[in-house]
């Protein structure tokens, strides 16, 4: 049985979950977006003390990767690596897109095998972070940053292959109010879906048992564009 530790800070949520498969044996979220840093290091040491007080071993640590918010990335991928180095057990790599697609899978109402899968995180102004995948994570649209209102958005493709296509995440709404006008009979807004570390069970432990981890030192957030710092403005006093 492999006992993994999740963490989830791409987004304004963090929270931390404990599982073994399949199962979630305990979990902490703090759904506010105040200090990840010294949110997820309280959370960790909750859950250190919750695995001791109950005799269990850590077999790997799972992060989120992103895409998402750089600062928060970051912050759960350093906690990440310093619990695996200190304790010595593997780090695994989740894919936030990932995440929530499979989030929205096993949530979603039934005779939906065929649908599509469509993440949505927002990157301010019309831009988002998204992906698009099959039942199987089979990627139809690789992660990436996508301007909505580029003349090749790449959405229009799937949604005109007929299948139902579902959008969801926090970027979702700036799509949706570009699309209310047009008549899509196969499209789909899941309100609500937030990447959080209990959702990350089944791919940690998928890529636990395939031994599919991340080096400790040089593994780095997946961002999907380059940081962009702005000069703030002057005041007036």
């Amino acid at each position: 049985m492999a006992v993994i530790l999740n963490i989830e800070t791409s987004n304004t949520s963090c929270s931390v979950a404990l599982t073994a498969e399949g199962m979630v044996l305990h979990h902490l979220e703090n759904m506010q977006g105040r200090n990840h840093a010294a949110t997820v290091s309280d959370f960790m040491k909750a859950m250190l003390v919750f695995a001791k007080e109950k005799g269990i071993k850590l077999d790997a640590v799972a992060v989120s990767l992103g895409p998402g918010s750089y600062t928060g990335l970051r912050i759960g991928l350093s906690e990440a690596k310093g619990l695996a180095y200190g304790l010595d057990i593997p780090l695994i790599g989740v894919s936030t897109l990932e995440l929530m697609a499979t989030q929205v899978m096993f949530a979603s109402i039934d005779n939906l095998e065929d649908a599509v899968f469509v993440p949505m995180l927002d990157a301010r102004r019309m831009e988002v972070y998204t992906a698009a995948y099959d039942m199987g994570l089979t990627p139809l649209i690789k992660p990436r940053a996508l301007i909505l209102e580029d003349s090749d958005n790449p959405y229009f493709r799937i949604i005109e292959d007929g299948r139902p296509v579902l959008f969801f995440g926090n970027g979702m709404p700036k799509w949706r109010s570009m699309t209310e006008n047009k008549a899509f009979d196969n499209v789909f807004f899941i309100d609500n879906v937030e990447p959080l570390a209990v959702d990350m069970t089944a791919l940690s432990e998928r890529a636990f048992h395939r031994r599919e981890f991340i080096d400790v030192a040089y593994s780095t957030p997946c961002y999907l564009k380059d940081f962009q710092a702005t000069t703030p403005r002057n005041k007036i006093v």
